[in-house]
């Protein structure tokens, strides 16, 4: 007895759908494979930030220590002239007070 047209149909349906199971099935190893190469080149790129980044950060620290030196020696150096300001300005202060003392 000879299947019907359905069957028959049916038949070939189930074999493409078989063949396009397989074929996802093979693609499934690839795309495995480009992950795991795509994690390579990450993983290498983010090393490489890592780096640029420290050595960013160390280029940054030089030139805020380099500035905080100038701050300080700038600091310390007006500090000194304040100290003698007010040394001269008090030692004015004092003998104008003893010559109006002293003068009468």
């Amino acid at each position: 007895m000879p299947a019907s047209p359905i069957e028959s149909r049916m038949a070939r349906l189930e074999g493409a759908y078989e063949q396009v199971s397989q074929r996802l099935m093979n693609i499934d190893p690839r795309f495995d494979g480009v992950d795991r190469k795509i994690d390579l080149r990450f993983d290498a790129l983010d090393k490489k930030i890592d780096q640029f980044r420290d050595a960013l950060d160390s280029k940054f620290d030089q030139r805020f220590n380099s500035v905080d030196q100038r701050f300080n020696a700038l600091e310390a150096k007006s500090d000194q002239r304040f100290m003698w300001m007010a040394g001269i300005v008090v030692t004015a202060w004092v003998t104008t007070i003893a010559s109006i003392y002293f003068h009468h």
